[in-house]
């Protein structure tokens, strides 16, 4: 039987300091590992915490961005499309003291008796070719009776030279043209159902609606905008 020999204190005490040292190591290195673990997770969570906030600040930043982009643009087509009313105005303006500067000149191409004569008589002649009838009745201003029946003969003639039939020119004395009419003629034909009115005012007018795209050209040039031309 083997004999169990006690311990001495100090035998005693020795295993206490090695059980007591490596409960500490394994309590140092426990706290090490939930440390480095803790500052792992915190770093983890850290990151997430800033990447959410930069994705917020990105966002937030982009929307005012685009918020600001969209009122830059809406600023922009604003002033572009008030600048550009204000010059089609300035044009408009301009074409429409051309056309009042031609209606206060109209009255002038009948001071000139000869002149006057030959502008009527090609008036005539292009109402008789249009309405191509054996007669024609038309009206004249009171003033203008006597050239008008001058500019009427010189129409028959050229018109049975250039057709080889004749078209004979009724000059209506009874009812005449309005006075403040600044001069030409009303042809009527059909038995008064079809007028030509070439008169100079109406004329004018047709020539503000017929001859304003090439006016705009002359003087603005041609728009850069412009896809369609008749």
């Amino acid at each position: 039987m083997s004999q169990v020999h006690a311990l001495s204190d100090d035998q005693v005490g020795q295993e206490l300091r090695k059980m007591t040292a490596f409960i500490k190591q394994e309590a140092h290195e426990k706290a090490r590992e939930i440390e480095i673990k803790a500052n792992e997770e915190f770093s983890i969570e850290k990151s997430k915490l800033v990447r959410q906030e930069t994705d917020a600040i990105d966002a937030a930043y982009a929307k005012k961005f685009k918020q600001a982009t969209m009122s830059q643009q809406i600023t922009r087509s604003t002033v572009a499309n008030k600048t550009r009313l204000r010059v089609l105005g300035a044009r408009q303006e301009l074409l429409d003291d051309i056309f009042d500067a031609a209606a206060k000149r109209l009255s002038e191409g009948a001071k000139d008796p000869a002149r006057y004569r030959t502008i009527l008589r090609n008036l005539l002649l292009e109402g008789m070719y249009a309405l191509s009838e054996p007669e024609v009745l038309v009206r004249a201003r009171k003033a203008d009776l006597a050239t008008v029946k001058e500019a009427a003969a010189e129409a028959e003639a050229e018109y049975k030279r250039e057709v080889g039939q004749e078209s004979k020119v009724k000059i209506d004395e009874e009812e005449s043209l309005a006075e403040g009419i600044s001069g030409g003629v009303v042809i009527l034909g059909g038995q008064g159902k079809i007028e030509i009115n070439n008169t100079f005012d109406e004329r004018l007018q047709l020539l503000q609606t017929s001859a304003l795209p090439a006016m705009r050209k002359a003087l603005f040039g041609a728009n850069p905008n412009r896809k369609f031309f008749d």
